[in-house]
């Protein structure tokens, strides 16, 4: 690219005998590029368009070292600037389809390898558990990651479904390490020899979301990077709309005998794969959990290098250590397995019941020693809970341990908020009596948390109460960190710990100061919910005054017997209109008004007839509603 001088523009040596450009025909150069404008008028929109793309380069900042702006950010540039638009009705929206390029052909031909798939797996003949978990994981990360939400969601598959479908892991064939070389360079827009000194070919592991690869930074650090397949959420996206359409159309057939919110689990999987392909969001996972386990000498994770880290890319400190999941060589190595194990879960119940954020996935691939520190990888799935639930999880707890069910349903209520109206209380109590005998009767050390989450979520949708999916979140965490424990740390006691924890967080003093919190801000609403009623009662009284006021009342229970007086009145309307028929006939009959028929006047003979249908109508309708409300 070549720099001009000021005094080479083509204006300056414009000859007299061409004609200016109109404005005309700018305009047209400009909104449609296709037609065949005036080479001046081409010229000048050419130079607009240039402009905006320099201008959206030179606020992203994307100059090279010879300060010229790069190719790449002014196309970049130039769509942003050309994707922005506004109008008389408001500007274009911004569509899931057109956000993803996805087309009809294109979700047609997924459907189709969908349906192949399926029947090689002969789905219409019944599926075992293993026949599913082995099918979903060859329809990809989508299905993966949909057997990995089921797999926590007993009251949509049998338990044994979902203990096969908790083994899923989103293992895959690896990327060519050319695809990884041009995925970092189009994400970091020059070569990747400027940034690593040495990226290892083979692949420390490789998922269906992402890859990761060991590397040397050319600062010396030793890292790890996190490459995302290329396409994989468009590939997701495509899944997830036509997924979408399903669970419309079942939705629509099936309202009457649904049990589940098939689109409420469709968005929850999209909402968690969304969170998962961004990489950045990770990265922010990293680096708030760094400064979580500062406080912590036994804990640590890898420390990201954000300027590093893309949408699509991960670099990341490189963790060499030993597998939790490798008992015998933690031992071998002077390690105590129950101290591990120990530590490992009132960290967990610290994240969780303390801090609020806390690792989505415990599982024995996500967990390293490495000299004398516990450390976690892989943030990319997490949780959060804020103080409310947290609050209310703890209660829960315990008033099952108490057996106090109106406790546990006040818990539930609270979950989820004032808009909770459970339309038959008693049979809400007399479901969590169920649950408080089957988890209340043990002692609280040998609770089962996991299960009894489980079993809590299943009863509240039930009863149209909606749990917060950050608690089936914590539900589904507590049982993969449970099956570590069992099979490669047994002598610890989870929930023995967890309860520990709780108890001890909740000291006299602490819980003293809980309170006091507590009381302020229940006061605090109450005295302003006090002044907006003071307003309220303001207003009514000024419309009261100026014959304003309307009021709208309801009988409780008054429904039913409005009902049966109307029907008594509709009686008596119709007796009276038989009545009526039946002396104007006769009248008619007397008086002998012809036309005659069967020697009665027709008008007489029609009003006979209705009469005697309606009066037949009259004592079947009593009969047959007699007869039902005496079996209700």
């Amino acid at each position: 690219m070549s720099l001009k001088h000021p005094s080479d523009k083509p204006d300056a040596a414009r000859p007299e005998s061409v004609e200016p450009v109109t404005l005309s025909d700018r305009v047209n150069a400009v909104i449609n590029p296709t037609a065949d404008p005036s080479p001046d008028a081409a010229s000048q929109a050419n130079g607009l368009t240039d402009e905006l793309a320099h201008e959206s380069a030179d606020d992203a900042g994307e100059t090279d070292d010879a300060g010229e702006t790069d190719d790449t950010g002014k196309a970049a540039g130039a769509n942003a600037q050309s994707s922005e638009t506004i109008g008389i009705f408001g500007a274009r929206k911004d569509t899931f389809s057109a956000r993803y390029h996805l087309t009809r052909r294109g979700k047609l031909r997924r459907l189709a390898q969908i349906a192949q798939i399926a029947n090689k797996f002969d789905v219409v003949h019944g599926l075992t558990p293993v026949k599913m978990r082995l099918m979903l994981e060859a329809l990809g990360p989508t299905f993966v990651k949909v057997g990995q939400i089921l797999s926590m969601r007993s009251e949509i598959l049998p338990q044994s479904f979902c203990d096969e479908l908790s083994k899923l892991r989103a293992d895959a064939d690896p990327m060519p390490y050319s695809t990884v070389l041009q995925v970092l360079e189009d994400e970091y827009g020059r070569p990747v020899d400027e940034i690593f000194d040495h990226i290892d070919p083979t692949p420390l592991g490789s998922a269906s979301l992402a890859q990761v690869h060991r590397a040397k930074l050319l600062t010396g650090e030793d890292v790890a990077i996190k490459v995302q397949r290329p396409g994989v959420r468009e590939t997701m996206a495509q899944d997830v709309s036509i997924m979408r359409t399903i669970a419309g159309i079942a939705t629509k057939t099936m309202r009457s005998a649904q049990v589940v919110d098939l689109s409420g689990v469709v968005e929850e999987l999209w909402d968690t794969f969304e969170s998962e392909t961004d990489f950045l969001i990770e990265t922010r996972n990293l680096a708030e959990f760094k400064r979580f386990c500062e406080r912590y000498k036994y804990m640590d994770c890898p420390k990201p290098y954000p300027e590093l880290c893309t949408e699509h890319v991960v670099v990341m400190d490189y963790v060499e250590g030993i597998s939790v999941s490798h008992p015998d060589e933690l031992l071998a190595a002077g390690y105590d397995l129950k101290e591990i194990g120990t530590k490992l879960v009132d960290n967990y119940a610290t994240q969780v019941l303390d801090e609020g954020f806390f690792h989505a996935d415990p599982h024995p691939g996500n967990i390293m020693v490495r000299g004398g520190r516990i450390v976690l990888l892989d943030l990319g799935m997490t949780g959060r809970l804020n103080a409310k639930t947290r609050s209310v999880l703890k209660d829960m707890i315990f008033a099952v341990a108490e057996q106090d069910s109106p406790k546990l349903a006040d818990g539930l209520l609270r979950f989820a908020g004032a808009e909770a109206d459970p339309e038959d209380y008693p049979a809400l109590l007399a479901d969590l009596d169920v649950i408080v005998k089957e988890f209340g009767t043990v002692d609280l050390a040998e609770l089962d948390i996991a299960a009894m989450l489980t079993a809590l979520t299943q009863m509240a949708q039930r009863h149209g109460i909606e749990v917060p999916s950050t608690v089936t979140t914590v539900g589904r965490a507590l049982v993969t960190l449970e099956g570590l424990l069992d099979e490669f740390i047994p002598d610890v006691n989870m929930i023995q710990i967890i309860s520990d924890h709780i108890a001890s967080s909740t000291s006299k003093k602490d819980f003293a100061k809980d309170e006091t919190k507590s009381l302020a801000l229940e006061s605090h609403q109450a005295l302003h919910s006090l002044l907006a009623a003071a307003n309220e009662l303001k207003v009514a009284s000024r419309m009261l005054t100026r014959g304003q006021l309307r009021v709208n009342m309801e009988m409780v229970g008054s429904q039913e017997p409005i009902h049966l007086l109307a029907n008594m009145v509709n009686r008596l309307t119709m007796a009276l209109i038989v009545v009526g028929l039946f002396i104007g006939s006769s009248i008619v009959y007397y008086a002998g008004i012809k036309p005659v028929i069967f020697g009665i006047p027709i008008v007489g003979f029609l009003g006979y007839v209705i009469a005697f249908i309606l009066s037949v109508w009259i004592v079947f309708d009593i009969y047959f509603k007699g007869r039902d409300s005496k079996k209700r």
